[in-house]
């Protein structure tokens, strides 16, 4: 059976070894600096980065609007691979399952973002409603420049 219908998926190029761009998603000193569209701020509540943990955070938005989320980690194959499922909070029957997957690409890496949601429907309500897409893209950007500056600040060292 066929997703393409179902999936966002972004990807981008980090200027970075994968250790690092791996490090950056599974470790909530780093998640919290970049985590987010821009204007974003996420504060955590409960961060155990293991298969079968969870995240449960609040993303505000510029506009001051709270948004409850909740991540449980599925799969975690380090540096590869993280699995994971993303809701508003537990056993959330709108949840989706997002595929990252982190792969060498001479000294950089290449990062894919590949969500799959229940439904055509919610796939396109979290586009159009929620500029996932473009959200997506301003997330993964931040994190390129969050390790740009980690990766310039250790050349400093």
């Amino acid at each position: 059976m066929t997703t393409a219908d179902r999936e966002i998926v972004i990807s981008r190029s980090i200027s970075a070894p994968r250790e690092l761009v791996f490090e950056a998603f599974t470790d909530i000193r780093h998640l919290s600096q970049w985590w987010g569209p821009e204007g974003f701020i996420t504060t955590t509540r409960a961060f155990d980065f293991r298969v079968g943990g969870t995240w449960d955070f609040v993303m505000r938005g510029p506009d001051g609007t709270d948004y409850q989320e909740w991540i449980s980690w599925t799969e975690i194959t380090a540096p590869e691979r993280i699995t994971l499922r993303h809701g508003e909070f537990q056993d959330d029957p709108n949840a989706f399952e997002s595929i990252l997957t982190f792969a060498p690409e001479g000294t950089s890496t290449r990062l894919e973002m590949r969500t799959i949601f229940p439904t055509k429907e919610l796939r396109d309500e979290a586009a159009e409603k929620y500029h996932a897409v473009e959200g997506g893209r301003q997330t993964l950007a931040k994190l390129d420049a969050y390790i740009t500056e980690i990766v310039s600040k250790g050349a400093q060292n």
